[in-house]
């Protein structure tokens, strides 16, 4: 799903946002460490006692486990410069040995993704992210 620099530029970062929602529909945000391994993001927390009580947490072991992740961050602010990647997919709680040691961790199954200011392109240019059918 991802391509090769997609993949090169998660390599490079250590920070995203995720965002869920309650079953009623409440949006959460947060910001979170993640990992790749090339088919699942993995979304944990250095300590698993605060992790149980995010609503992160509850949103997901609720039953709604849709759920989105964006990496971005600036290549340059001058000229300005934006590139990131967008994943909707769903997540599991699972076992995990991962960034933050053995414990339990998100499981993100990406369902679809949109990239920005990654791929190479022609200077100069802007192109809209295309999204998936």
């Amino acid at each position: 799903m991802l391509s090769p620099a997609e993949v090169d530029y998660l390599k490079t970062q250590r920070l995203a946002r995720i965002a869920t929602a309650s079953l009623k529909g409440t949006p959460e945000v947060s910001p979170v460490g993640f990992e790749f391994d090339g088919t699942y993001f993995w979304v944990g927390s250095h300590s698993q006692d605060i992790f149980h009580r995010t609503r992160r947490y509850r949103n997901i072991t609720s039953g709604n486990r849709r759920v989105s992740i964006v990496i971005d961050d600036l290549a340059s602010v001058t000229p300005w410069r934006p590139r990131g990647i967008k994943v909707s997919g769903d997540a599991e709680l699972m076992d995990h040995d991962g960034i933050f040691g053995n414990g339990k961790y998100f499981r993100i199954t990406p369902r679809s993704k949109a990239s920005w200011g990654i791929e190479p392109q022609k200077e100069g240019r802007w192109t809209t992210p295309k999204r998936p059918a």
